[in-house]
């Protein structure tokens, strides 16, 4: 269901942008946009088959996102680093899932280049916004990293003092309680750099989610900003 929610989100936007888009062609891209990044490689002509089948002979428009690549280019090299077109077309790809999901995932072999992707994006986001961009989607984004599987679920989402029977916040909880307080319309991420298991997981179900809550054990729900977004990175 989040998955046709997301289509549908993305398709509802992409026809207020051009009300005059057949909706055909608005289903087709973002049935595209929201699904494309989620492919391996090997399984993208199989998917655009199938598109070709359900819709034939429509022709559909790449998103243009001139801006961003200039300026991911110009992050890459001011970084230092090669300006490889797979890797600019990743940084945009996770430019257009953020926009219609609140939890992303990034998967890939150690080294791929995850940690670099996010980074880049962030770093191009915050120029754009400085260099004054109409664009409100490009702001200044913060960055808390942790990783859930170097400590306990206690010190990872809270626990109760078994002697003073006091409640103690977790990393997790601690960080997304402080993003949820804040009122500028800056970008928080918080970034689960580590192994994804049901151990720890199961407590993020109503995070991603409608609700965008966090329940805790003593009872308490933290209600999560819009301008907030959760990143796993595996």
């Amino acid at each position: 269901m989040r998955a046709v929610k997301s289509v549908l989100v993305m398709a509802g936007s992409l026809k207020r942008a051009q009300k005059d888009l057949e909706e055909d062609i608005v289903l087709i891209r973002a049935m595209r946009d929201s699904n494309v990044p989620k492919f391996l490689k090997d399984d993208l002509p199989l998917f655009f088959a199938l598109i070709q089948d359900l819709f034939p002979g429509k022709q559909i428009p790449d998103v243009s996102f001139v801006e961003l690549e200039t300026q991911i280019r110009e992050t890459l090299h001011n970084l230092g680093l090669q300006k490889v077109d797979p890797f600019i077309t990743k940084v945009i790809q996770l430019f257009d899932t953020f926009d219609v999901r609140f939890g992303v995932m990034i998967v890939g072999q150690t080294g791929a280049g995850k940690t670099t992707c996010y980074e880049v994006l962030a770093d191009s986001m915050q120029s754009l916004k400085g260099k004054g961009s109409k664009d409100v989607r490009y702001q200044n984004v913060r960055k808390e990293i942790l990783n859930p599987k170097s400590i306990t679920m206690g010190e990872l989402y809270g626990e109760v003092n078994t002697i003073s029977q006091e409640w103690r916040d977790g990393l997790a909880s601690k960080i997304m309680r402080e993003a949820a307080l804040e009122s500028k319309e800056d970008k928080t991420w918080v970034v689960f750099d580590g192994p994804v298991d049901a151990l720890w997981i199961e407590n993020m179900n109503t995070v991603l989610d409608d609700n965008m809550t966090l329940c805790l054990a003593n009872g308490q729900r933290i209600k999560l900003r819009s301008q907030m977004r959760m990143l796993f990175e595996v």
